[in-house]
């Protein structure tokens, strides 16, 4: 199988490319032209501009799938009116650009026939208590907003006939980045607690079975919102306890949610709410999780 990737150089990215190569499999990488690579002969790569629509079809020409992972970090910076446009064009652009090449090259049916484009499961918004499938409908979060908005932008290939898959992703448990990189020296120095009520459902997932699906996605044919999450979301307050177990830490210091709101701004509104999403579609279709069990998953990520 060839596939061709669009944001291989991030948290996900990464060991999905090296995942594929171990199995004998072909991985392209889409590069920005503002990579140091862009323009090099780095064989497997070619540079694309998805801010102004730039991307080489030959490139896409003979390969059975693409998956897009692009996408500015959402909690990387406080959300200024800038950085919230920033965060809706990275993906919009990028999903935007390969939707459009691959329904061009479907015309002679020399392109993918298979589109994995990364969402969210921030797409239902503040759902409390209740269950969220894929089934569910949007909420009216920013980041629903811009879940629907990045969903959007793969009509074209979905128009053209394509197999379109939305991996509505939750928290990726990671060692190296993502949540688990802020949180574990905060928890190792015994200054970590739930946040607000800890009452808030977080739908997590191991980097391990994150990478799974996705290749599960590439060989299955599921179309459609597929829900990246592990079957338990857990509360904050039950994360937290977790973590503090697997990191032999107290995690008796309680954040307030009047603190969060000073410290990441609007962003805080998103980490006191959560989704309690499960991965209905995923199960249905024979998934079967490494770490179906947090603490579990919280071991094997961290080493």
């Amino acid at each position: 199988m060839r596939v061709v990737l669009a944001g291989a150089s991030g948290l996900i990215g990464r060991p999905l490319v090296a995942s594929l190569r171990a199995d004998g499999h072909e991985a392209g990488v889409l590069v920005r032209h503002s990579s140091p690579h862009a323009g090099s002969s780095q064989p497997g790569t070619s540079p694309w501009d998805p801010a102004t629509g730039q991307l080489d079809p030959e490139f896409l020409v003979g390969a059975d799938a693409v998956v897009c992972l692009s996408g500015v970090g959402v909690g990387d910076r406080r959300w200024s009116a800038a950085y919230k446009r920033k965060i809706i064009a990275s993906r919009v652009d990028s999903v935007g650009t390969i939707a459009r090449a691959i329904a061009a090259l479907a015309v002679d049916g020399a392109g993918p026939k298979v589109l994995v484009s990364a969402s969210a499961v921030g797409y239902y918004g503040h759902t409390g208590d209740d269950v969220v499938d894929e089934n569910s409908p949007p909420g009216d979060s920013f980041l629903s907003e811009v879940c629907r908005a990045w969903e959007g932008a793969a009509q074209p290939a979905v128009e053209a006939g394509v197999r379109v898959t939305f991996a509505r992703s939750g928290l990726v448990l990671a060692r190296d980045g993502g949540l688990l990189a802020r949180l574990r020296p905060i928890v190792k120095a015994g200054l970590g607690g739930r946040l607000g009520s800890g009452r808030q459902f977080m739908p997590w997932i191991s980097l391990t079975d994150e990478v799974a699906a996705i290749r599960f996605l590439l060989a299955h044919h599921v179309a459609g919102p597929v829900n990246l999450a592990a079957p338990h979301p857990a509360t904050n307050a039950e994360f937290t306890k977790a973590l503090g177990s697997v990191l032999h830490r107290p995690t008796l210091v309680p954040v307030p949610g009047f603190a969060a709101r000073i410290a990441l701004g609007e962003f805080a509104g998103e980490v006191l709410t959560g989704q309690r999403a499960v991965p209905r579609r995923l199960v249905d279709a024979g998934f079967e999780f490494t770490h179906a069990g947090l603490s579990d998953a919280l071991r094997a990520e961290l080493g």
